[in-house]
């Protein structure tokens, strides 16, 4: 719990540092990039800290490829 409270304090100080100069220079494209990569970010750090298993994202392409790779390399008998 305390991890997750330290990684919301965190992300509020980067929000604190970087919005106002995105607002200032009228950034909008990348301040909606900006917050969501962040809060992408703080959602996999709190699952992190709570001791879940976060996938690889090779396991992600892996779980796409083989049964195509599968289907091409397919010998026909």
């Amino acid at each position: 719990m305390l991890k997750s409270v330290g990684i919301l304090l965190v992300a509020a100080v980067i929000l604190f540092i970087e919005v106002p100069s995105l607002l200032e220079k009228k950034y909008k494209k990348e301040l909606i990039v900006f917050l969501i990569l962040l809060a992408f970010g703080v959602g996999l750090g709190i699952t992190y800290s709570f001791g879940k298993s976060i996938p690889n994202p090779i396991d992600l392409l892996n779980f796409i490829i083989k049964p195509l790779h599968d289907a091409l390399t397919r010998q026909v008998n």
